[in-house]
């Protein structure tokens, strides 16, 4: 293991987290359209806003666990569930770096009066990933990852293309506003048929090669930071 933090950093673990939970739900809910009575389930279809739910997700999740470590005076630190960080921290950073470096640029929209620079936009696009990394990076303990692990980054990428192409395949279509006469079936450029035919897989293919390459990143991040802190147990 790594060093082992103090009850007072649990303090300030749920503190971090509580403020989380409350910034990245309100970002949801906003971009939702629930505050304007304008809630609709295809919101729901784009990659952002399920990457946003296990965000608040995990919020929840650690701060209940670091409430209970505090109330029961627990010497373990406040890094919990390693795997499930790591892995929502990448898939968050996906949404982070897809939208701002691919999707922004083309002033892509997720609805008809959609405002870029909206509280709702910023929080789900760039505050709440951020949130998971910061969490990641200050409160996560060196040594507990393996280097397996890291394959489990491409199961959440895999599984949603397959859901898109099913339900695009099924005739379901997005009120993105197309710059042709046809329906937009997918939910981004990079995964339609209809636009880039069998393109879609070199574009997928690139996303999981990313997605894994980020995840070798945080990994040897990991390792050397254990190596530093002379613990740990990270293994190849």
């Amino acid at each position: 293991m790594g060093k082992v933090l103090p009850v007072s950093d649990k303090r300030v673990a749920l503190g971090y987290r509580l403020i989380s939970l409350v910034i990245s739900l309100a970002g949801f809910i906003t971009m939702t359209g629930l505050t304007h009575g304008q809630f609709t389930t295809e919101i729901l279809m784009f990659y952002t806003m399920q990457s946003n739910i296990f965000a608040i997700l995990l919020f929840a999740l650690l701060a209940w666990r670091t409430w209970r470590g505090i109330r029961r005076q627990e010497v373990e630190d406040p890094g919990y569930y390693p795997k499930l960080v790591m892995v929502t921290t990448v898939i968050l950073l996906i949404t982070f770096l897809v939208y701002w470096v691919m999707l922004a640029p083309q002033m892509f929209t997720m609805a008809e009066d959609f405002n870029q620079w909206s509280f709702g936009n910023l929080a789900v696009h760039g505050i709440t990933p951020l949130l998971i990394l910061f969490d990641y990076t200050l409160f996560s303990v060196p040594g507990r990852l393996r280097y397996r692990d890291i394959y489990l980054i491409a199961i959440y990428p895999l599984a949603y293309f397959v859901f898109t192409t099913i339900t695009g395949l099924l005739g379901f279509v997005y009120y993105i506003s197309p710059l042709d006469d046809l329906p937009v079936r997918y939910p981004y450029f990079f995964f339609d048929f209809d636009r880039i035919g069998w393109l879609v897989f070199a574009y997928l293919a690139g996303l999981i090669a990313f997605f894994l390459g980020i995840g070798h990143l945080l990994y040897f991040i990991d390792k050397r930071r254990a190596r530093k802190d002379g613990g740990g147990h990270s293994a190849l």
